[in-house]
């Protein structure tokens, strides 16, 4: 008697095709932030949140050439901002938390692609490339000073515990008490030196890796880098030598 085989059939839906280990594990944002690209887009990408914010926060400064009237209602305009669908002050705070996640992001991101880029090549270049060897110094310099400052003015004009004055709700008057200390004078003009440098090379290497790749569109880019990091850079520069020279008093 000849055996019949037969094939089992389905009972019911099985398992399916199990998903990549990868995928399974992490899912798309972990594996976005395992990614070299992954990294520089959320580098780019915070960066240009940070940027954002410090046009607002140098027109802000500039205020203080207006007077105290001026420079004090603004302060108490951001606190009072959303109301009455935000309490007071919450508006201040939500800005400082996005602005701190993107501190972060920008950092560990920085960091992480740095000691991948030292982990592929072990052996040193024995012909360093002039240009980008200066800029990546710059940049990892600029953020460790950055950084360093960020911690000072938070404790100068936020917490108010290093300022002279230190009076919440009056920023024109703690601006003027902790620029009239030589050392916060030193401080704030080296690290925004600094914030220009990083602007510089920071705004077009975050072009580079969002898609800027047209060489008309480049040149227009780097150009505007420069004017960028320069505004910003004069634009914060003027209130601490506004001070110093007595136009701001």
């Amino acid at each position: 008697m000849a055996t019949v085989t037969r094939t089992p059939t389905s009972q019911g839906p099985g398992p399916g095709p199990r998903p990549p280990a990868g995928r399974r594990r992490g899912g798309f944002l972990r594996t976005l932030w395992g990614s070299t690209i992954g990294k520089k887009t959320v580098m780019a990408v915070s960066g240009l949140l940070m940027l954002a914010y410090l046009l607002v926060h140098m027109f802000a400064n500039l205020k203080v050439f207006f007077g105290p009237e001026e420079m004090n209602g603004y302060a108490h305009w951001l606190r009072t901002f959303g109301e009455p669908l935000l309490r007071h002050g919450w508006f201040l705070w939500i800005a400082r938390v996005v602005l701190l996640a993107a501190v972060v992001l920008h950092g560990v991101s920085a960091y992480q692609l740095s000691r991948r880029d030292i982990a592929a090549r072990p052996v040193k270049y024995r012909h360093k490339r002039g240009g980008a060897s200066y800029a990546t110094r710059t940049m990892r310099w600029g953020g460790i000073i950055l950084a360093l400052f960020i911690v000072w003015h938070v404790l100068d004009l936020t917490t108010g515990t290093v300022n002279p004055r230190g009076q919440e709700g009056h920023p024109y008057e703690n601006i003027v008490a902790g620029f009239q200390n030589w050392y916060a004078n030193v401080i704030y003009i080296v690290a925004m030196l600094a914030v220009g440098l990083h602007i510089r090379h920071g705004f077009w290497s975050a072009a580079q890796t969002l898609g800027v790749t047209r060489p008309s569109a480049a040149r227009l880019l780097k150009a505007g880098a420069n004017v960028l990091a320069l505004v910003i850079t004069a634009g914060f520069l003027s209130v601490p030598i506004g001070v110093m020279t007595g136009v701001v008093s």
